[in-house]
C-alpha cells in the first residue's frame, strides 16, 4: 500500500516530487508565520499553482482536504512538534510526536507522514527523543501502508548562528542521513550541502531511498532557482521548500518556476520567466 500512496506523491512524468511545506506555525516562532498568517489564502494560492504536495499539521490539514475535486496536491502530514528553532534556545528542549500519528494521517487521507531527526550540538537528548519518535511510528507506517519521510537536520551551534541555522557540512549530513535510512525511512528530506556539487554523495548514501532537499531560509530568486537546477543534476528525487515559496511576493509564480525545473528539466534562467 505504500507504493499506492507514493504514486500519489511523486509526479508520474518525472518521478520527482515538489512538496511545499507550510507547517511552520506548529513551532511557536513568530518569524515563521510570515506568508502563512492566513492559512486558507496560502493553501488556496498553492492549490491553484499545483505542486505535488503540501505539508501541513493536524490542525491545518483540513484546510487542504476540505477543498473539493481530485486534482489538489497530496497531503504530507507533519507528526512532531519541537522548540529548537529560536534564536535563543529554552532551557529544556523537546521534540514530541502527536498521539496515534498514523491513525490521524489515515483519517486525514494523507499520502505521507514526516518526522524529524535532529543533530543539535550538545543536545543529545533531543536526538534521543527523535529516535524514539521514529521507532514508535515506523511499525504503524508499515502496518497501514503509510510512507514515512524522515527529516535529518544538522544544526550549527546556536551561539554561533542562532535561529534554525543548518550545518551544510557533508561529513555531518551523510551519517545522519544514513541513520535515517537505517531507521526505516521511505523518503529522506535533507538539507543541501554547502557545496551543492557533492550532493550526489547524499543520494548515494541513501541507496534506494529517494532524497528530497529542503529549501531552508529565504534566498534570492536566482540563488534558489540555480541551486534547484544543480540539485536535480545531482540526482535528487525532488524538493521540499517552504519559506522560499510562501514568503515570495509571487508564490504561485515561484511554484511554477520550481515545478518547471523539477519536472520539465528547465534551466534556472528559463524558469525565471515564471516570475516576470
Amino acid at each position: 500500500m505504500k507504493t499506492f500512496r507514493l504514486h500519489r506523491l511523486f509526479n508520474a512524468k518525472s518521478q520527482r516530487c515538489f512538496d511545499v511545506a507550510i507547517d511552520h506555525g506548529f513551532f511557536n516562532e513568530h518569524a515563521f508565520l510570515s506568508g502563512i498568517e492566513d492559512i486558507g489564502k496560502a493553501v488556496e494560492t498553492l492549490v491553484a499553482a499545483a505542486p505535488d504536495a503540501i505539508q501541513l499539521t493536524v490542525g491545518q490539514a483540513p484546510v487542504l482536504q476540505s477543498i473539493p475535486g481530485r486534482q489538489k496536491p497530496s497531503l504530507v502530514l507533519r507528526t512532531d512538534v519541537a522548540n529548537v528553532y529560536g534564536k535563543e534556545l529554552p532551557t529544556h528542549l523537546f521534540s514530541r510526536m502527536i498521539e496515534n500519528p498514523v491513525e490521524q494521517a489515515l483519517r486525514l487521507d494523507a499520502t505521507c507522514v514526516v518526522v524529524n531527526l535532529f543533530r543539535i550540538p550538545n543536545q543529545p537528548e533531543v536526538t534521543d527523543q527523535c529516535i524514539q519518535n521514529i521507532l514508535k511510528i515506523k511499525p504503524d507506517c508499515d502496518r497501514y501502508g503509510m510512507p514515512l519521510m524522515i527529516e535529518p537536520l544538522v544544526f550549527q551551534p546556536n551561539e554561533k548562528a542562532g535561529g534554525y541555522m543548518v550545518d551544510g557540512d557533508p561529513e555531518k549530513i551523510l551519517p545522519l542521513v544514513r541513520q535515517a535510512v537505517e531507521l526505516g525511512a521511505d523518503i529522506i528530506k535533507a538539507d543541501p550541502t554547502d557545496d551543492v556539487s557533492v550532493y550526489h554523495k547524499v543520494v548515494e548514501i541513501s541507496g534506494r531511498i529517494p532524497v528530497l532537499v529542503r529549501g531552508g531560509g529565504r534566498a534570492a530568486d536566482a540563488e534558489i532557482l540555480q541551486r534547484t537546477e544543480d540539485l536535480i543534476g545531482q540526482g535528487v528525487a525532488g524538493i521540499v521548500y517552504g519559506r522560499n515559496v510562501i514568503q515570495h511576493p509571487n508564490p504561485a509564480g515561484m511554484t511554477k518556476a520550481l515545478m518547471a525545473i523539477v519536472h520539465d528539466g528547465a534551466t534556472a534562467s528559463d524558469a525565471a520567466a515564471f516570475l516576470r
